[in-house]
């Protein structure tokens, strides 16, 4: 058989599978190609500390909030991670990549979160970060007559947060429904499928008697 003759059959072959059956192949691929990387993939720990920032006798909450914003951006900077790594136990460019940082223009607070593959390494990540970020604050409290203070350290972390398989299945199932849909929408018709929903077209003698009748 050449490679002609196979076109026009396999063509057929697709012209006589139920609408339905795109779908359904496609949300099974999916799902199980969703599910395999939810498997397969490592399982990622979130650990997060916090600091508050708080005022001298010579300063005021509105400046210890406006320097929690100021340490918010600082604690990702070299100066404050490399005095962390040590007690993290990871290079510096670990916890550049590893760890973020976030405030609240409400309260003076600071929350660092670390990510890592072991629940106990992202808790440690943390913790070091936001203990280098106190001592660099009380380096220049005389200064600034802000220093922070450890509100809360990171705990280890029980549960992953990285997605889980079912979740990852849904996600691909879904995923791969859609695509069902759209090759759906281009696969080839069957003979005498309609592609469209309006009146049939009338017939060449009918419509001819139909336009000398208005005449």
């Amino acid at each position: 058989m050449t490679e002609h003759s196979r076109r026009p059959a396999a063509a057929r072959r697709v012209r006589s599978l139920p609408p339905w059956s795109l779908l359904a192949a496609g949300a099974v691929a999916g799902g199980l190609l969703g599910g395999a990387y939810g498997a397969l993939q490592p399982p990622v720990y979130t650990a997060t500390a916090y600091v508050v920032a708080v005022p001298t006798e010579k300063s005021d909450p509105a400046a210890a909030l406006g320097f929690a914003q100021a340490y918010g951006r600082v604690a990702t900077q070299l100066a404050v991670l490399g005095d962390a790594q040590k007690r993290a136990g990871v290079p510096v460019r670990t916890l550049q990549r590893n760890v973020q940082t976030a405030t609240s223009p409400d309260a003076p607070m600071v929350s660092i979160t670390a990510t890592a593959s072991r629940a106990d390494l992202a808790a440690d990540m943390a913790n070091a970060v936001s203990l280098a970020l106190t001592r660099h604050s009380k380096a220049v409290r005389k200064t600034t007559n802000v220093e922070l203070e450890q509100f809360a350290p990171a705990v280890r972390p029980t549960d992953p947060s990285s997605p889980s398989p079912v979740l990852t299945g849904l996600v691909g199932a879904s995923a791969g429904g859609l695509l069902g849909g759209l090759a759906l929408l281009v696969r080839p018709r069957r003979e005498g499928e309609s592609t469209t929903a309006g009146p049939a077209a009338l017939p060449a003698p009918a419509l001819a008697a139909d336009v000398h009748g208005m005449v």
